[in-house]
């Protein structure tokens, strides 16, 4: 029996997307004055592109299915630019406005997942008879 229809799953997923940028972004800051290194990024884009391309039979061929667990690994890409003289390409502005997404789209993943299994509590105990 399926309680939350993938809910779960889903958003475990996206907790591990959200835990992986978060060691890229912290991986980049830590290099900010390595000479020669560039920054890197997770692509969520190309995630969901290789989804879409794994995906087969669809039951509407406007509906995608993200079930398939055969590449799991986000993919992190290089960005290809230097702005300092060293050949550095690391943009402390830039990471710490990604942390700060990330950060808040981490929240926000965890609170819904407490709402989840606040709801199945509820349930569970009776609906709070």
């Amino acid at each position: 029996m399926n309680l939350f229809s993938g809910t779960i799953t889903s958003l475990e997923r996206g907790l591990d997307y959200s835990a992986v940028k978060q060691k890229v972004i912290a991986n980049n800051v830590a290099n900010v004055d390595t000479p020669g290194y560039k920054s890197k990024d997770v692509s969520f884009k190309s995630i969901l592109q290789n989804e879409i391309q794994l995906s087969s039979n669809p039951a509407d061929p406007r509906h995608f299915d993200l079930s398939n667990t055969q590449n799991d690994a986000p993919a992190i890409t290089r960005r290809p630019y230097s702005i300092r003289e060293n050949g550095n390409g690391v943009d402390m502005d830039k990471e710490m406005a990604d942390l700060a997404t990330n950060q808040i789209y981490y929240n926000s993943l965890i609170e819904r997942i407490g709402g989840k299994f606040g709801s199945l509590n509820s349930v569970i105990k009776g609906g709070g008879q």
